[in-house]
């Protein structure tokens, strides 16, 4: 493992505006070995990255991403083989890490044999916590089965099938994705956007079936997060113990209060819908118009509904819903959370800090502190100051994972 010593940067930490100026970092095993305000000559046989005075932060942690996927075009699951599946996933992970995001809770379809292969280092990739496959009703948001009879589920051994109802349904899908080692619970609690047959405004799993999900995940210490946009959704999902709302499109100010009382997070993922209002479907997506009316409905909707949420003391997490939208461009997330009343700062918090205290990670992940894991990315701009400049994957010189240079670029 490469020892490495930064000098000359400034480091931005989620706990304050005022960078750290003029600092020098050692990094030894992997980890943050020191922090210090002079140079030193002691360290000339380490791996030395000269920051020329540019802006060092921790890796970012993108809270709702789906690695493995590409627009979620069933045309794509029926033409492309499997293995192609998985190899196309390898430049997702790459695209992720160029993006300056070294961390992904991944909400659906990593599975054990990608977090192992990250772990081992085989590709470039952002570090995993999976939910393997999110749980489903049938007939409800992430059910692929069409009414020309294909299902158009992805499916192989150690994969289990999301779909199931009822309270003793739901409980053997819970153990069955736990099985397949899940570090979290992924639900789908109302409709969707992407899946033809259902409205987001339409709360998905009854009273008991989230509480038999939660009651499992928790006695395997596992947090369940829920994919809603439903407003009844969001309140039967926080008062049966769900830990982090997804989208969150139809939240309102009573559901909000609910959600900050509970301490619950809320990940908005308001880039997505921007993103495919903008550049909309591929020509043959036969579900194009379908999903463009959905949009057009929640896009204006949506950002005022999170404003409510953010001014009535609601905790954010970052996430983009990347692979939906392209890999990489994770980070544009944070401008849009700016847009809806948080701080440059808090926006980054919610990038980082909140994101590792999400999974009790907050003591190796979240910042650049001695001790801890040693993730962290260079830029040439300071978001303080310009939150939109962490969008640009040129402005993102450099990224360290696990004390491993993934990417690095010269300064100029």
């Amino acid at each position: 493992m490469s020892s490495i010593y930064i000098k000359n940067v400034n480091i931005i930490n989620p706990f304050s505006e005022e960078p750290l100026e003029e600092r020098h970092v050692l990094i030894e095993n992997g980890r943050i070995k020191s922090l210090h305000t002079e140079e030193s000559s002691l360290y000339k046989d380490h791996i030395v990255i000269d920051g020329e005075d540019n802006y060092l932060l921790p890796g970012f942690i993108d809270s709702h991403a789906h690695i493995m996927a590409n627009g979620f075009h069933k045309e794509d699951i029926m033409k492309n083989p499997l293995a192609y599946y998985f190899y196309n996933a390898v430049s997702n992970m790459k695209a992720t890490i160029d993006a300056g995001v070294t961390t992904v809770r991944d909400t659906g379809l990593a599975d054990i044999g990608v977090k192992m292969a990250q772990e081992r280092k085989i590709f470039p990739a952002p570090r995993l916590n999976i939910s393997i496959k999110p749980l489903a009703i049938t007939g409800g948001h992430f059910d692929h089965y069409l009414n020309s009879g294909f299902d158009m589920e992805i499916g192989y051994p150690g994969f289990p099938v999301g779909t199931c109802d009822g309270v003793e349904g739901v409980l053997r899908k819970t153990r069955e994705v736990i099985r397949a080692r899940a570090d979290f619970i992924k639900i789908m609690a109302s409709g969707g956007i992407l899946s033809p047959y259902t409205s987001p405004d339409i709360a998905q799993f009854n009273k008991k079936e989230l509480k038999a999900i939660v009651d499992e995940a928790e006695n395997h210490n596992l947090k369940v997060v829920a994919h809603c946009h439903s407003l009844e959704g969001i309140e039967r999902c926080a008062k049966a113990g769900v830990k982090s709302i997804e989208h969150g499109t139809f939240i309102d100010k009573k559901a909000s209060q609910l959600l900050a009382k509970k301490r619950m997070y809320l990940t908005p993922t308001l880039i997505v819908h921007h993103t495919l209002i903008k550049e909309g479907f591929p020509v043959w997506d036969n579900f194009a118009d379908d999903k463009v009316k959905k949009l057009k409905e929640v896009v204006k909707i949506q950002k005022e509904n999170i404003e409510v949420a953010y001014e009535e003391g609601v905790s954010f997490l970052m996430g983009s819903d990347c692979g939906v939208i392209d890999h990489g461009r994770n980070l544009g997330e944070l401008k849009y959370l700016v847009d809806v009343g948080l701080s440059p700062l808090e926006a980054i918090q919610a990038g980082t800090i909140e994101g590792a205290r999400f999974f009790n990670q907050e003591n190796d992940l979240g910042s650049i502190e001695a001790g801890k894991i040693a993730d962290m990315i260079i830029v040439k701009e300071n978001p303080i100051d310009k939150i939109e400049s962490l969008a640009d994957t040129d402005n993102i010189l450099t990224v360290i994972q696990d004390g491993e240079i993934l990417k690095h670029k010269p300064i100029f």
